[in-house]
C-alpha cells in the first residue's frame, strides 16, 4: 500500500481529485499566545484502507485533529456572477470540502485514487512555552506499520494576542436549532443545544448575539411564519399590556456565561420595508395567540401603540440587568430608497425611546445616512466606499449573498479570499461586522426546513430550488448530540479576526501607517473592499512578518 502525503497550509482546499492552494516550501509556522493556528495534511492512497492516526507533541491537550468532509454543492453562484468575477475556485456542481469532523477512535479512512485530508488545530494556551514546538502526524496501517509521517514546526512567540476590538455578529437562528433537532422551544434540551451553539460561536470570535425578544421577522415570506422563539412573555388583560422577562433573562445569563459581550435586539419591524409588525405572541384573557404579524400594517398605528407600552418597560429591564449600553437595536433589515417613507414612519414611532440608544440596520444606500434617516448604517462591502469617502464614523459593514465580487465565505471561493476581510477591517478601522447566517437551515423565505448536510444552498431537493451561493446561509452544521460541526470557512474567518487583532497590536506599538506599509508591501494597488490579494502566500507571510515584529518589540 502506497500513501502520498502533502503538508498544507490552512488556506488550501483539497478536493477528491485535486489540491488547490499552497504546498508550503517550509514546514515552519509562527504563532502568538492565545490563538489557534491550523494546518492540513492530505493523503493520496492506492488502496481503500482504515488507518490509525496518531499525534506526537509535547502539548497533546492543545492539539485537535479533524477530518475535512465533503458536502454537495449544486449552486455555486449565479453564472453571470462567477463568469464576470473569474476567480472562483470552481463553478460546477459537485462535492466540495467544508465540514470539520472530530476523528473517532483515532481512525482515518482512505479511499483508493482520492485525496483525504485532516485539519490540525494548535491552541497556544498558557501552558505552551515560547519557542519552537513540533507536531508530528503519523498514519499507520492495521498492522501498526507506519505509512506516513508529517512534521509541522511552530514557533510560538512570547507575545499575547490581544482581545479583539471588532464587534462581530453572525445571526444566531435558535428556531433552526429547534427545528432541525425536533426540540420543543424552551425545553431543557433546547437550552442545552443553544448553549453548545453559543459556545462555538464565541470560540470563533463572535461577541454579539441576535436576541429574539420577538420571533425575528427575517427571511420570512409575506404572510408566513417561522417557529416561535419569542423570549418576552406578553400578556393582555383588563385592557392593559404587561410583560415578563424570565426567558429573556435566562437567554442573557446563558449568553454572558458563554462569553458574549453585546446583544443585538431583534428587528422591531419587518424586513425590506418596515411595512408590518413582527410576529408577536401574547396571552390575551387567558388565550395564547398571535396578536401582531404581517396582517398588522405599521401605518394603522396599532402596533406602534403597543410599542409605546413595551419599549419603556423593556428598557427598564435592560437597565436592571446592567446591559443597556451593550444592546443594539434594529428598525428593519435592508431597506432601500423605495421604502424610505415606511422606514421613516417606523423609526418615528419608536424614536422617543430609542433615539439616545444604539440603533443600527443593514442598509447600503447612502441617502439614508445623508438625510439622517439612519443613525448607524451598515452598508454591504460592495457599497461601502461612498460611506468611507464621506468619513462616516464608527463604520460597520456586512456581506451576504449579494457580495459576489468581494471577500465572502461561499464554498466555491478560496479560503484566502475569505480570510481577506481581516486586512480590510484593519485598513478602514471597521467597528463592527454583521453576517446573516451562523446557522440558517431554512429555504428561501423560510418556505421549508432543509438538511444542511444535503443542501448547502437553501434548496430542499424539491420544489424549493437552490437560492443562495452554497455556504452563504451557515458556517456550522448541526452535529450529533447538539454539537455544531465547524466549517473550514468559519476557521478562515476566525483567522481573519486573529489577523486583525495582530495588526491592531502592532499598530499600537508602532503606527497605523507602518502597519499599512506592511499590509500593502509588494502590491501594485491599494487594498479596498473590491480589490485585495487572493493568494495564500500573501496572508501566511503577512502574519509571520507581523508576529516577528511584535516579538522583536517585546524582546
Amino acid at each position: 500500500m502506497a500513501v502520498k502525503t502533502y503538508l498544507l497550509s490552512s488556506l488550501s482546499k483539497v478536493f477528491t481529485n485535486e489540491i488547490t492552494g499552497i504546498i508550503p516550501k517550509t514546514n515552519e509556522m509562527t504563532a502568538l499566545k492565545n490563538e489557534t493556528v491550523s494546518f492540513q495534511v492530505a493523503y493520496f492512497s492506492d488502496k481503500d484502507a482504515t488507518c490509525s492516526l496518531s499525534v506526537e507533541t509535547e502539548y497533546p491537550d492543545c492539539v485537535r485533529t479533524r477530518t475535512i468532509e465533503m458536502v454537495p454543492v449544486d449552486y455555486v453562484a449565479r453564472q453571470q456572477d462567477y463568469e464576470s468575477d473569474g476567480k472562483y475556485l470552481k463553478t460546477t456542481p459537485g462535492l466540495y470540502p467544508d465540514i470539520l469532523r472530530d476523528i473517532q477512535d483515532g481512525k482515518m479512512q482512505l479511499k483508493s485514487g482520492e485525496y483525504r485530508t485532516i485539519w490540525v488545530d494548535f491552541e497556544t494556551r498558557e501552558e505552551v512555552r515560547p519557542g519552537k514546538t513540533t507536531i508530528r502526524i503519523c498514519l499507520s496501517d492495521e498492522n501498526g506499520d507506519v505509512l506516513s509521517e508529517s512534521e509541522q514546526t511552530i514557533t510560538v512567540f512570547d507575545v499575547n494576542l490581544p482581545k479583539g476590538k471588532l464587534i462581530h455578529t453572525r445571526w444566531f437562528h435558535s428556531d433552526c436549532i429547534a427545528d432541525y433537532y425536533g426540540l420543543e422551544v424552551f425545553s431543557e434540551d433546547y437550552w442545552t443545544a443553544v448553549e453548545k451553539f453559543m459556545l462555538t460561536a464565541v470560540k470563533r470570535g463572535q461577541n454579539m448575539i441576535l436576541t429574539p425578544i420577538f420571533t425575528p421577522p427575517l427571511d420570512t415570506e409575506v404572510g408566513g411564519e417561522r417557529t416561535t422563539v419569542q423570549l418576552v412573555d406578553v400578556r393582555f388583560s383588563n385592557k392593559k399590556w404587561s410583560f415578563g422577562y424570565d426567558r429573556f433573562e435566562r437567554w442573557i445569563s446563558l449568553a454572558d456565561k458563554c462569553g458574549f459581550e453585546y446583544y443585538e435586539i431583534s428587528h422591531l419591524f419587518t424586513q425590506w420595508g418596515s411595512v408590518a409588525a413582527p410576529k408577536v405572541m401574547a396571552t390575551v384573557d387567558g388565550e395564547y395567540k398571535r396578536v401582531f404579524g404581517w396582517d398588522t400594517p405599521v401605518k394603522e398605528g396599532k402596533y406602534p401603540k403597543f410599542l409605546r407600552k413595551f419599549l419603556p418597560d423593556f428598557i427598564k429591564e435592560l437597565k436592571k440587568l446592567g446591559i443597556l449600553d451593550k444592546c443594539y437595536f434594529h428598525i428593519s433589515d435592508e431597506p432601500n430608497t423605495k421604502n424610505i417613507k415606511n422606514y421613516k414612519r417606523a423609526k418615528k414611532s419608536v424614536w422617543k425611546y430609542l433615539g439616545k440608544l444604539k440603533v443600527m440596520d443593514a442598509l447600503s444606500d447612502y441617502e439614508f445616512y445623508k438625510k439622517k434617516v439612519a443613525k448607524m448604517p451598515i452598508p454591504g462591502t460592495d457599497k461601502i466606499q461612498i460611506f468611507i469617502d464621506h468619513n462616516v464614523p464608527d463604520l460597520w459593514t456586512y456581506y451576504c449573498c449579494g457580495q459576489v465580487h468581494q471577500s465572502n465565505l461561499f464554498i466555491g471561493m478560496s479560503l484566502a479570499r475569505t480570510r481577506a476581510i481581516g486586512v480590510q477591517w484593519f485598513k478602514y478601522n471597521i467597528k463592527g461586522f454583521l453576517h446573516w447566517g451562523y446557522n440558517y437551515y431554512n429555504s428561501l423565505r423560510s418556505h421549508t426546513h432543509i438538511d444542511p448536510y444535503k443542501h448547502t444552498d437553501g434548496g430542499d431537493g424539491g420544489e424549493n430550488a437552490p437560492c443562495y451561493p452554497a455556504g452563504d446561509p451557515f458556517v456550522v452544521y448541526p452535529g450529533k448530540d447538539f454539537e455544531p460541526e465547524e466549517s473550514i470557512r468559519l476557521m478562515a474567518v476566525y483567522e481573519a479576526q486573529t489577523d486583525l487583532r495582530a495588526l491592531q497590536a502592532l499598530a499600537e506599538k508602532t503606527s497605523y501607517e507602518h502597519v499599512m506599509e506592511l499590509v500593502e508591501q509588494g502590491l501594485s494597488y491599494k487594498i479596498t473592499f473590491n480589490e485585495f490579494p487572493m493568494d495564500d502566500d500573501y496572508y501566511l507571510n503577512l502574519r509571520n512578518r507581523v508576529n516577528e515584529e511584535l516579538a522583536n518589540i517585546e524582546a
